[in-house]
């Protein structure tokens, strides 16, 4: 189990208006996903997909 258990990923379609949400979200790639973390605020996270 992670650091943020409760806290699930949102799939989005577009990164770009998830990324805008909150200043201190950054865009990573992980195994060829795209996702955006927080680490100050975990309810942002969010991972592109179709």
């Amino acid at each position: 189990m992670g650091k943020y258990e409760g806290c699930d990923v949102k799939v989005m379609g577009s990164l770009k208006s998830a990324k805008n949400r909150d200043r201190d979200c950054k865009i990573v790639r992980r195994k060829g996903r795209v996702y955006v973390i927080n680490k100050k605020k975990p309810r942002f996270k969010a991972r592109q997909g179709y």
